[in-house]
């Protein structure tokens, strides 16, 4: 049908809402983008606020999640919320609200992919916390289990349009980390503590 290809300008607009920036100007007047990596995600604004740095980690997470599950509704294709995942991803980093300077992706990715293959995200964020807990570099974390996700959706048996555009999904979040992959080789990436230095 017509509107099923309204689904990635309706995923990319959703995917594109800001939450870290808003909450971060709602409740502390401050523009997050002027702090620590000047990123509007999860992990710059825990730096800030633990707890506007974990509802955010949330919104972001709900609105990738939220993006899949629309594109289910509307479409009559299954490749349709798949596609819907990347588009929310694509939002995320590129918003249009902040001239297209936005995050990382991780969390959207996680809710959208979440929405798509629970297994897979389960696996995956095993993963993420094992790596975490043995560098302490949230951007390794976050790079090994991104890479791995299109390997634990083929493991588990999921179909060609998952794969695909998960794997597309994973190539836009890693493109996205090349500041911390460049900081990693040489050796100046901060690694992640509880307090309010996150790395």
């Amino acid at each position: 049908m017509p509107y099923e290809y309204s689904i990635p300008v309706l995923s990319y607009l959703l995917g594109s809402i800001p939450f870290g920036f808003l909450l971060m100007k709602f409740s502390q007047g401050k523009d997050i983008r002027s702090f620590g990596s000047g990123n509007i995600g999860a992990t710059n604004v825990f730096r800030k606020s633990r707890l506007t740095g974990i509802l955010t980690l949330l919104l972001d997470g709900g609105k990738g999640y939220l993006a899949v599950v629309i594109a289910g509704w509307l479409g009559d294709d299954s490749s349709w919320p798949a596609i819907a995942a990347v588009a929310a991803i694509a939002g995320h980093i590129f918003p249009v609200w902040l001239k297209f300077k936005g995050g990382k992706g991780v969390a959207t990715g996680c809710g959208a992919f979440l929405a798509l293959c629970p297994p897979a995200v389960g696996t995956t964020l095993v993963l993420f916390v094992l790596v975490l807990v043995l560098t302490r570099y949230i951007s390794v974390a976050s790079i090994t289990a991104t890479a791995l996700f299109p390997v634990w959706a083929y493991l588990y048996g999921y179909r060609a349009p998952v794969l695909l555009w998960g794997a597309i999904g994973a190539l836009l979040i890693i493109a996205k980390h090349h500041q911390n992959i460049r900081r990693l080789v040489s050796g100046t990436e901060n690694k992640f503590t509880m307090g309010l230095k996150s790395g």
